[in-house]
């Protein structure tokens, strides 16, 4: 999702703006979740911190713990009904923002990759209409997906949450950082490191699905892999392997023609001279504005929904694609606004030493 959202931003200063802000915004947790977390295992200590596994059942429902419920305690005991409402309100929009963030993302990595492949000439109206699809598949398998959740170890969502990243993204992380330091990476590298990152944290995954994590009184019998290896650990080791299969397939296959770099990598983002696209593509002839046809019946509901507007239709000309082409290859920033992220830059760097040196 951040990446899509830097890659769409209008020039290279908001881009590394809205990296910094989200920076910014990553230390809010620490306020907003881990503190009342605390306070709430202090106030509650029954509740929250019960080591009994049946009073944990009868508290919460789970026999490992009932951590997931301090936050929610905290808002129903403390606040008034008033404010219990807005902050209710206020954590379902949150919830439903990062949720929709995630289905568009995934959504347009399916319509935009492999779609397009299985319909080489799908047209917007398609490819839209498939968009919306499958993030109606998305929610009814996120649905079907709540009964694996509850059979998590300890049943700790924080914990699922981070445990599931920590599978998933290194490869992907691997992958990136690959591609974007070693101009020798290619496809054929990052699809199987790809796989095999994916396999690899797949097999964690289910091994910790399939043994249930022991009661505070009971002997962890589970294999070494997961009782002795921590899900963090896992994931380093994670990216570490994923990178290593990604620069070994990259090496022993053909390489991708340095023309077709330019911009891509690391030391080539300042160059200026034209890109050679690897495969050939079709720009289409501009065309002048013409009138849709009147929509009636099916047809019209279904435009609406898609979110598609009535009117005319323009596509851009030659001379416009050149115009947003050069301007999104483009790396220059005037020199106030790189000066102030700089500094910027410099405080998050400086807030985040001292926070860690302060609360350690």
């Amino acid at each position: 999702v951040l990446v899509q959202r830097v890659l769409a931003a209008k020039n290279f200063s908001q881009a590394k703006g809205g990296c910094l802000f989200a920076g910014v915004l990553k230390i809010l947790p620490l306020f907003l979740l881990v503190f009342p977390g605390m306070i709430a295992r202090i106030k509650y200590t029954d509740e929250i911190a019960c080591t009994d596994p049946k009073v944990c059942e009868e508290v919460c429902g789970s026999k490992t713990g009932c951590s997931n419920i301090a936050y929610p305690l905290l808002v129903m005991r403390l606040l008034p009904k008033g404010l219990r409402g807005v902050m209710l309100a206020c954590m379902l929009s949150a919830l439903m923002s990062s949720i929709t963030a995630v289905y568009n993302s995934a959504s347009t990595i399916f319509t935009m990759d492999i779609w397009k492949l299985i319909r080489k000439n799908a047209s917007e109206v398609e490819q839209l209409i498939v968009g919306k699809l499958f993030v109606v598949v998305i929610v009814v398998v996120s649905i079907l997906w709540i009964p694996i959740i509850n059979a998590f170890p300890s049943s700790q969502l924080f914990n699922y949450t981070q445990s599931v990243t920590s599978y998933l993204s290194p490869p992907v992380c691997a992958v990136y950082v690959a591609a974007i330091f070693i101009p020798r990476v290619n496809e054929p590298g990052a699809f199987w490191a790809l796989m095999s990152g994916l396999v690899i944290g797949m097999a964690r995954f289910i091994l910790e699905i399939s043994y249930s994590a022991p009661l505070c009184d009971e002997d962890d019998t589970r294999p070494f892999i997961i009782s002795k290896v921590n899900y963090l650990h896992f994931g380093l080791f994670l990216f570490v392997v994923s990178l290593l299969i990604c620069i070994t397939v990259s090496f022993l296959t053909p390489p991708i023609p340095k023309e077709s770099l330019i911009r891509l990598t690391f030391q080539t983002r300042n160059s200026k001279s034209e890109r050679v696209p690897l495969e050939k593509q079709d720009v289409g002839v501009p065309k002048a504005a013409v009138d849709e046809p009147a929509r009636t019946g099916i047809k019209k509901v279904i435009f609406t929904v898609c979110g598609l507007e009535k009117g005319k239709v323009r596509e851009r000309t030659t001379s416009e694609v050149d115009r947003i082409q050069a301007q999104h290859v483009s790396l220059s920033e005037e020199r106030k606004w790189k000066i102030f992220l700089d500094v910027f830059a410099v405080l998050i760097v400086g807030l985040a030493i001292f926070l860690y040196v302060y609360y350690r």
